[in-house]
């Protein structure tokens, strides 16, 4: 039964980093960034537990250059829902035990 709950649980995480890179995809700025983010997605449900920390840590940079991209447009509702879910990706990594709060990216 305990290989069971480790392999649901990494099914777990890497389907809610899925759903939180869907919803930073749906808010891209142009097609570039949002295939950035697609790729990103296919990587997350597909890579071991162990590399969900790579794929967490550049989802964080592109949602920083998706809030970049948003400002210099002017678009400060854009900037909110990215920042939003840039800080949603930072917990989850966090709670996921993927890196410390002190981690820098």
């Amino acid at each position: 039964m305990g290989e069971a709950v480790v392999k649901m649980t990494q099914q777990y995480i890497a389907g809610e980093l899925s759903l939180r890179l869907g919803q930073l995809q749906a808010l891209a700025t142009d097609e570039e960034r949002a295939r950035e983010v697609g790729r990103l997605r296919h990587e997350a449900e597909r890579v071991p537990r162990a590399e969900l920390r790579s794929v967490v840590v550049r989802a964080l940079g592109l949602a920083d250059r998706l809030c970049w991209d948003s400002l210099s447009c002017g678009d400060a509702s854009a900037f909110g829902r990215q920042a939003a879910i840039g800080a949603d990706l930072w917990e989850f990594g966090i709670c996921a035990c993927l890196f410390e709060e002190d981690f820098e990216f």
